[in-house]
């Protein structure tokens, strides 16, 4: 961490020499306060810095800046000697953040540059390549027990223990790029491969041995990245760059293709931020519609903005369009949800080709009782139109989040209403655990009666988390859904509920 405090002191003397200086100034210590360690001699103690050091200290904002950050380096080194068994960099940040020391941004530029520091060091240790800069591993396990109960005679109710296992491995290389690759558990689904929506896997069949998959794999090219702006291009099989919520993605879907995302920071205030896309849906290379395969275009514009310490917004916009759509028929394409309005054989009556528009507000409470820190409050929205279809065209959502989950201790609650029209978007795409009960078929959907997701869904999705630890996380979620048009008339209503407990590695 060290080399890493040295690093960024380094940046901001070169900032502060050419009067382009972002960073807020720290207020530099008196000459007393500074301190050394002997951490190879526990007896040393600590005591204070030699008088010459300050002697023939100038003026200059340069040789204060670097002085400053010599404190903080100190500090850092006292406590790693002292707790480095305890406590872990990100903790020892956390504290000088609290004591005013650093800055919240000034902390997370630390926090990257002692994560590349330890990559490098892996790389090191296994030989790598010498364009191969840092090296990382990492990944989580989710264990899950769900029930799903309908307010209908006909189905009974349904409980499961199921398991998520996700581990992958990034590269960094010479020239700003990156690879990488993440397997992941998940049930098969019928001649597809793994579940497009889930990589979870079910207790079942005996304790058999299990599937594991390909769950993301991806070259990345990132050519600018400044202080200002950062432009970076990504092909394979990637985590979702559209950052929406669960009505328009599943948080599982992995999609296929290619992608550039970009952002543009005005000021320390504002930003805009463009992720654009095209992702393959499906590939056919023989029959009558081999020509025409499936794939989807989309772009999605946010503007980002920190109003004061305590106050932020988001403002965006987004469109996506479905070509190919004859081939995205049940028996041809990987069908896990129900709701859009198709003929008997399966095919799509409508186009897809929404517009989205999405916005949050986020005030920070000085405190809260029961939470440690600034308590955030958000409240957020979605509401997406279908130009392409002619009724039941329209999904909409608005929620509110009390707190933020992710460091021990910490907390949140969140309620979100969603309307999901049945041909607002392609069924395929979003939440897979937001259910309603058909009990007879919609035409066309290669389904029978049963609780399905997808769109043509309504209700509410109530969730809390707490972060157990800063690798471990419980979470319980409820969700309350029924269908918006339903075939039969017949009681639809389906109660979801889920417990997780999940652990970062």
């Amino acid at each position: 961490m060290f080399q890493a405090v040295e690093h960024l002191a380094h940046r901001r003397d070169l900032s502060a020499h050419s009067n382009a200086d972002p960073w807020r100034r720290i207020t530099e210590p008196p000459a007393s306060s500074l301190l050394l360690h002997d951490c190879n001699n526990p007896a040393s103690g600590l005591s204070p810095m030699a008088p010459n050091l300050r002697s023939n200290q100038s003026n200059n904002s340069m040789k204060n800046n670097k002085l400053k950050w010599t404190t903080v380096g100190a500090i850092a080194s006292v406590a790693f000697c002292a707790n480095a068994a305890a406590q872990s960099p990100d903790a020892l940040l956390d504290k000088l953040v609290q004591k005013g020391i650093l800055t919240k941004q000034e902390a997370d530029e630390l926090r990257k540059e002692t994560d590349k520091d330890s990559s490098k060091a892996t790389a090191k240790a296994l030989s790598l390549p010498s364009w191969v800069t840092s090296f990382k591993l990492g990944g989580d396990f989710r264990g899950r027990y769900e029930e799903h109960h309908a307010n209908n005679p006909a189905i009974s109710d349904r409980d499961r223990f199921r398991y998520r296992l996700r581990y992958g491995v990034t590269a960094t290389l010479l020239d700003d790029f990156e690879v990488g690759f993440r397997l992941a558990s998940g049930n098969p689904n019928s001649t597809f491969g793994g579940n497009p929506l889930s990589a979870n896997t079910d207790f079942s069949d005996g304790a058999s041995r299990k599937f594991i998959w390909v769950d993301t794999a991806y070259a990345k090219w990132t050519p600018i990245h400044n202080d200002e702006l950062k432009v970076n291009a990504t092909i394979g099989k990637m985590d979702n760059p559209f950052n929406y919520s669960p009505m328009l993605f599943d948080a599982d879907y992995q999609p296929e293709g290619a992608a550039v995302q970009g952002s543009y920071a005005f000021n320390e205030q504002h930003a805009l931020k463009l992720n654009g896309a095209a992702f393959v849906l499906d590939e056919f290379s023989a029959g009558p519609n081999s020509s025409h395969d499936p794939f989807m275009l989309g772009a999605q514009l946010r503007w980002e903005s920190r109003w004061t310490p305590k106050f932020e917004s988001m403002l965006g916009i987004g469109a996506f369009d479905i070509a190919g759509k004859s081939n995205l028929i049940p028996a041809a394409a990987p069908n896990v949800n129900d709701g859009n309005t198709r003929d008997a054989a399966g095919n799509l009556l409508n186009n897809y080709n929404p517009a989205v528009g999405e916005a949050y507000l986020v005030y920070k409470l000085d405190s809260f009782p029961l939470y440690q820190g600034q308590f955030p409050i958000k409240l957020s929205g979605e509401f997406m139109k279908n130009k392409g279809a002619a009724t039941g065209n329209e999904a909409w959502n608005a929620g509110l989040t009390l707190g933020k989950a992710g460091k021990k201790g910490l907390w949140d609650i969140s309620y979100q209403y969603r309307h999901i029209g049945p041909d607002a978007w392609y069924e395929e795409f979003p939440d897979d655990d937001f259910t309603g009960f058909y009990s007879a078929a919609l035409p066309g959907s290669g389904f029978g009666a049963g609780i399905r997701s997808g769109t043509n869904v309504k209700g509410h999705v109530a969730r809390l988390n707490y972060s157990l630890f800063d690798s471990t996380t419980f979470t319980v979620t409820y969700y309350l859904g029924e269908l918006i048009n339903n075939p039969s008339g017949a009681n639809s209503t389906v109660h979801h509920f889920m417990v997780d407990l999940m652990w970062k590695f």
